[in-house]
């Protein structure tokens, strides 16, 4: 006798589990809990073996029957429905492992440890808020150009350029770990590479006429707010250090005895120490600064705790304080300040880009020796420090003293 709705929620528990068949090797297992549990035994290979298909009434009594009439047609054409099942939930296990953010975040972890922490953090941010609404949860073997692409525009069509081809290129990086992870077979991001518009050049406000820089040199002296903030300017425009090399600088980095100031790999751009030969008037700044902020990690710790560095915004709010726009001058600016009175006073281009911590350009010298150049960077570095200080002093004779 089959089964009916009636006849399985009438049921009553026993002391033991109790079988309610209902024909093709389906019933219905009543537990002395009162859990109905949908079971079918059937026999492979002379062996008798058994399939769960959840529990009544989540599983209807017509869906117990569905998944009975299946495993019979399976069984019909020589297959075990029991290892099928197992199968296909081996593959839905193993797609839930390759969605685009599950691989994405595997790499993500696999990389941050090459980063600093704001620039893992901000990567993530990217991630999540560009790429994983859209395509987080599509199994990334699946993921065509098209669909890359739709996302893609869609952060250009809020005017971040510059954040759509960095998104392409972390998502190229996330497609290639997942090549060689053997989640997909290539990277899809190779056929996008002309398809964005183009990344506007990054530009940095910076003062670059002789005067003007004597007049910025003047009012950062004169500089009416904190004491480190002042030293954070006057090293900056003297060192022409990045912002996030300069916030954070660490007193054990700094050798006033070989006058030399040696930025970890971990700390830089192209990863790859870099060493900053210090002038006399840095050395006079540092050597004052020591007596404020030496006890502590950081040259310019933090207003709030010494435990952290500087905020990243502090030496552009204190350009502004001193009068100067985001269009006229920021502290990323101070390099540019250098480069273009550098190349313009005939200083070696390779010893400027050495001494900028600019990405090698050569292919065939391969990586930098972080000490090229050193002797000229030296006296490059001094020439430039007198240089802005004869500026500063209204110099007449100011070119000769570069040279």
């Amino acid at each position: 006798m089959t089964l009916s709705d009636t006849s399985i929620r009438k049921a009553k528990p026993g002391a033991k589990p109790v079988k309610l068949f209902d024909g093709g090797g389906l019933y219905v297992l009543l537990t002395p809990t009162g859990s109905r549990l949908w079971r079918m035994k059937y026999r492979f290979g002379g062996k008798e073996k058994l399939l769960a298909f959840g529990a009544y009434p989540a599983v209807s009594l017509k869906g117990a029957r569905e998944l009975r009439d299946d495993a019979r047609r399976e069984l019909v054409k020589g297959n075990d429905p029991g290892e099928i099942r197992r199968a296909r939930k081996a593959a839905a296990r193993m797609q839930d492992g390759s969605t685009f953010e599950v691989v994405a975040r595997e790499w993500f972890e696999l990389m941050r440890g090459k980063w600093e922490a704001e620039y893992a953090d901000l990567i993530l941010h990217r991630l999540e808020r560009d790429m994983f609404s859209s395509l987080g949860r599509r199994p990334i073997a699946e993921i065509t150009p098209l669909e890359l692409l739709t996302a893609l525009r869609r952060i250009e069509r809020r005017g971040a350029i510059d954040t759509a081809h960095r998104s392409l290129q972390k998502c190229g990086q996330i497609f290639r770990y997942a090549v060689v992870t053997g989640r997909v077979s290539h990277d899809p991001t190779t056929d996008l590479r002309e398809a964005l518009k183009p990344a506007p050049k990054q530009h940095y406000p910076s003062i670059t006429d002789p005067k003007e820089v004597g007049a910025l040199m003047r009012a950062i002296r004169g500089y009416a707010g904190g004491f480190e903030t002042k030293c954070a300017l006057l090293i900056g425009i003297l060192t022409f250090v990045r912002p996030g090399e300069l916030r954070k600088a660490e007193w054990s980095e700094f050798d006033f005895d070989h006058a030399e100031w040696r930025i970890s790999a971990s700390r830089m751009k192209i990863k790859e120490l870099h060493i900053v030969p210090l002038s006399k008037q840095s050395l006079a700044v540092l050597k004052e600064l020591y007596s404020v902020t030496g006890h502590g990690r950081y040259v310019f710790p933090s207003v709030r705790t010494s435990a952290r560095p500087m905020s990243e915004n502090t030496v552009n709010a204190a350009l502004r304080r001193l009068g100067y726009t985001s269009e006229q001058m920021t502290g990323h600016g101070f390099r540019s300040t250098a480069s273009t009175l550098f190349n313009e006073q005939g200083w070696p281009a390779d010893a400027i880009e050495r001494q900028l911590s600019h990405g090698e350009r050569d292919e065939v010298r391969g990586a930098y020796n972080f000490a090229e150049y050193l002797p000229l960077r030296r006296k490059m570095m001094q020439a430039w420090a007198d240089y802005i200080e004869a500026l500063e002093c209204n110099a007449t004779t100011i070119r000769s003293r570069f040279r």
